[in-house]
Order: C-alpha cells, then sequence, then structure tokens
C-alpha cells in the first residue's frame, strides 16, 4: 500500500477553506453594465406590439429567382466561409478559457540508470556506482480564482465568442443585401434593356417614314440626319445597358461562389413589388441587429479584460501535488515503501514591476472606453439607417407613382407626335422630342421603382431581417 499523509497535515482544511472564500469572492474589475442610450426619445418605428424578426426575410419579395440566389450565397459565399472559421476559433477559445476552473491532473513515468564517477571526491571514498530509478506518479496542479482573473477570463472568452458569431450574422444579413439590390439592379437592367429595344424598334420606323418622305420630296436631308443619329443613339444605350448587365451578373456570381453565372433576363413586369411593412414596428427590432449585438459583446469582452489585468495587483494562489510510487527495482514499485507524495500551496505576488501592471490596466481601460464609443456609434448609425430606409420607401413610393404618370402622359404625346409627322403638321423635330421624352421617362421610372425595391432592402437590413407579418 501506498503511504499517506500524516494526519497531523492541515492541507486538508486549507484547501476547503480556500476553496469556499474563492467560490465566494468578488471579480476583480467592474461588472458590465449597458450603457444608456444617446437616442432620441421618438425613434422611428416603435410601437408596443410584438414583431419578431423574419430570419429569411428576402423571401417576402416572392421572387423565386432571389430565393434560390440568396441560397447559394449562404451555402458557397467565401467571405461568409472564412466567417465560419473565425466563430469556430473563438468558441473553441471560449472552451479553453473554461478549462481554466478545474485543476490539471497529469501522469507521469520514468525509468533510467545512471553511473557515478570513482574518481570524484566522494567517489574515491565510496566508489563507482550504477543506479537504477523507476518512477510513476499522478500530479495534480490548481490556480485558486480568489481574485476573479480567471472568471473575468471565461467572461471575456464567452463574449469574444459570441461577438464572433454576431459578426458572422453581419456578414450574412450584408451579403444577402448585396445579392438582393444586384438583383435588383439586375431586373432594372432587364427593364431598361427591353424600353431601348422598344425605342430602337421606334426609331428604325420613324427612320424608314423620314426616307419614304425624302423619296417623295416632303422631307429634308436634315430630318433624315436627325434620324440616323438618334438611331445611332439608341444603339449606344443598349450597349451600354447590355455591358452594365453582365457586369452586375458577374457581381452576383461572385456573391454567390457561381463563377460565370448566366440568369435568365425577365421583363418589367416580372420586377418584385416590395412588402409593405406593418403601421408599427417595434424599436426593440433594432436590437435584433447582429452588429449592435456584435459591438456590446466586445464592450462585455473589453470590460471583463480590466479585471484581468487588475488581478495581477494581486497574489496568485496555487495548489500543487503529486502522488505515486518510486523504486530502484521495477519488482518493488508498487510495494508500500516505495509510496511517494507530496502537496504544496504557493502564493506569489509582484512586489516591483516598474509599473507594468498599472500601464495594462490603463491600456484594458483605453480598449473598453474605444468599445463603448464604437457600440454607440453602431447604435446611432442604425437609428439612422432605419430612419433613412423609410424616408426613403416612402417618397420613392411617391416618385415612382409621378413617374409612371409621366409615363402614360409621355405615350399620349408621342402618338399624337407620330400623327402629326406623318401626316404633314409638324417637323420631325417635335417626334423625336416625343420619342426622348418618352424614353427618358420609362427610364426614370425604372430607376424609381429600382430604388423603392432598393429602400425596402435597406429597412430589411436596418432592422437586422425582415418582420412578421400580423
Amino acid at each position: 500500500m501506498h503511504s499517506l499523509p500524516p494526519k497531523h497535515f492541515k492541507f486538508g482544511p486549507i484547501f476547503g477553506l480556500t476553496v469556499a472564500i474563492a467560490l465566494s469572492g468578488c471579480a476583480i474589475g467592474p461588472n458590465y453594465f449597458r450603457p444608456a442610450s444617446t437616442l432620441p426619445e421618438a425613434a422611428p418605428a416603435v410601437a408596443t406590439a410584438e414583431a419578431p424578426v423574419n430570419p429569411t426575410w428576402w423571401t417576402l419579395f416572392g421572387d423565386a429567382d432571389l430565393n434560390a440566389l440568396v441560397d447559394q450565397t449562404l451555402a458557397a459565399n467565401q467571405d461568409l466561409q472564412a466567417a465560419i472559421a473565425r466563430l469556430e476559433a473563438a468558441e473553441a477559445a471560449a472552451r479553453e478559457a473554461g478549462a481554466d476552473y478545474l485543476p490539471r491532473i497529469g501522469l507521469e513515468a520514468s525509468t533510467g540508470r545512471s553511473k557515478s564517477s570513482g574518481e570524484t571526491y566522494n567517489g574515491r571514498k565510496q566508489g563507482s556506482a550504477t543506479y537504477d530509478n523507476n518512477r510513476v506518479a499522478a500530479t495534480l496542479s490548481y490556480e485558486l480564482d480568489l481574485w476573479g482573473r480567471i472568471r473575468r477570463s471565461n467572461e471575456a472568452a464567452r463574449a469574444e465568442a459570441l461577438a464572433s458569431r454576431f459578426g458572422r450574422d453581419s456578414l450574412r444579413l450584408t451579403l444577402v443585401g448585396q445579392v438582393a439590390n444586384e438583383y435588383l439592379n439586375l431586373r432594372s437592367l432587364d427593364g431598361q434593356i427591353e424600353v431601348t429595344a422598344q425605342t430602337l424598334e421606334s426609331r428604325k420606323q420613324a427612320l424608314k417614314i423620314v426616307q419614304a418622305r425624302l423619296d417623295a420630296g416632303s422631307a429634308s436631308g436634315l430630318e433624315l440626319a436627325q434620324a440616323e443619329s438618334a438611331l445611332s443613339g439608341a444603339q449606344a444605350q443598349w450597349s451600354q445597358l447590355q455591358r452594365q448587365r453582365a457586369l452586375s451578373e458577374s457581381q452576383i456570381g461572385l456573391l454567390s461562389g457561381q463563377p460565370g453565372l448566366k440568369i435568365g433576363a425577365t421583363g418589367l413586369d416580372k420586377l418584385p413589388l416590395p412588402p409593405t411593412p406593418p403601421a408599427g414596428l417595434p424599436s426593440a427590432l433594432l436590437e435584433a441587429r447582429p452588429d449592435i449585438r456584435q459591438a456590446e459583446e466586445k464592450l462585455v469582452a473589453a470590460n471583463a479584460r480590466i479585471g484581468v489585468a487588475k488581478a495581477a495587483y494581486y497574489p496568485t494562489i496555487s495548489l500543487t501535488g503529486l502522488f505515486g510510487s518510486e523504486s530502484m527495482a521495477l519488482s518493488n514499485l508498487f510495494t508500500s515503501g516505495a509510496g511517494i507524495w507530496s502537496a504544496a500551496l504557493g502564493l506569489a505576488m509582484p512586489v516591483f514591476d516598474a509599473g507594468r501592471t498599472g500601464a495594462r490596466v490603463d491600456q484594458a481601460t483605453a480598449v473598453q472606453k474605444e468599445s463603448l464609443a464604437n457600440y454607440r456609434k453602431t447604435v446611432q448609425t442604425a437609428f439612422k439607417e432605419v430612419n433613412d430606409a423609410i424616408v426613403g420607401l416612402r417618397e420613392y413610393s411617391e416618385e415612382e407613382a409621378a413617374y409612371s404618370a409621366q409615363v402614360g402622359s409621355s405615350q399620349k404625346a408621342l402618338d399624337l407626335a407620330q400623327k402629326r409627322y406623318e401626316s404633314g403638321y409638324s417637323g420631325y423635330m417635335d417626334l423625336l422630342d416625343a420619342q426622348r421624352t418618352l424614353n427618358g421617362a420609362q427610364l426614370q421610372y425604372l430607376a424609381s421603382r429600382k430604388s423603392r425595391l432598393g429602400a425596402a432592402v435597406d429597412l430589411f437590413k436596418a432592422l437586422g431581417g425582415g418582420w412578421v407579418a400580423g
């Protein structure tokens, strides 16, 4: 049997008392409290009813192609994969920090043979000798968290892991917003290409009419040159829109991890209508924004790091122990006389470090102040983005209605100008002006519609997602 510690050894009661003190003591450093809001009392979209965030807010547009592109982006975007890897690393670091709560137990075993010299002072008296030594033992080491250093370290590690998670969610929200906006841009370009194709056909027909009138002697060479110039301008516009569409398609391919992606064109009538937000969205939806939650967790971590730095002012108390056997012969290794053990309670604290600890506390405090400023700036930015999106959604809706009316009026004017020119009551410039006016109105209508749709996407992003309709 192994020999046991003598009964008069008081390590057990000391250990229990110290652990009790450590568990009941308060951690060094400031506790975290959420900073007071710096937003105005009348925040946008305030209501008392609950309206939880819709995690798949892009589906509210009701566009199957958009849904498929978003799904592909979430599965294959490399920036998002990198963010997921960073999250895994942060979670592993948090688990590592949590291991400090428990003692470290190890097992060591060794065997060796040594020979002493017969020519040393002792060797000349005792002669040369060969020694065998075999040893096996379990070891234990444990730091008592008397001042809360380990607790603060774990608090910081957990907060940093959460910050990484919200960072991933923030990137996810940004990527989906980018895909949605680029998709809307692509569909807007499809509409513009369709309008330009109609304009090209109209100007080709106008050129034929001018040529026929010139042959009949009722039109001039100037009118023919003007008609040819107008047709060339429409052809250049069509080529420019085709180039822009190809670039937009390529950008969507990059975001969704699909190089060489091809997306079929759809007409203006296929553009999705923006969903209308409820009459009163709760201001608490702002708290769902992952960038706000990420900024707050970084603040929590920075606050906890102050406690970690301050703990260096206080002594470190550690327990170490060893229990095992040691013998010259393997056959005697586990006999009662071969037992060995040791136990120690150690204390170490700085006496003079030339201000290093104070400097580290000041550094941690400065980082906490910076994190606080970043958190408040993030909240203020969120307020601005929500307000801007709501204003944009409202104003772009009215603008789109105005341009829609302009398109209708311009179409009527073109029809009249076409008839008057064919009948010889007006010159070609009147017809050309009517064509240009209609083309400009149609393009402005499409741009306004795209902006309205983009404002809806911006509102989704500003709120951290969509809303669940009641």
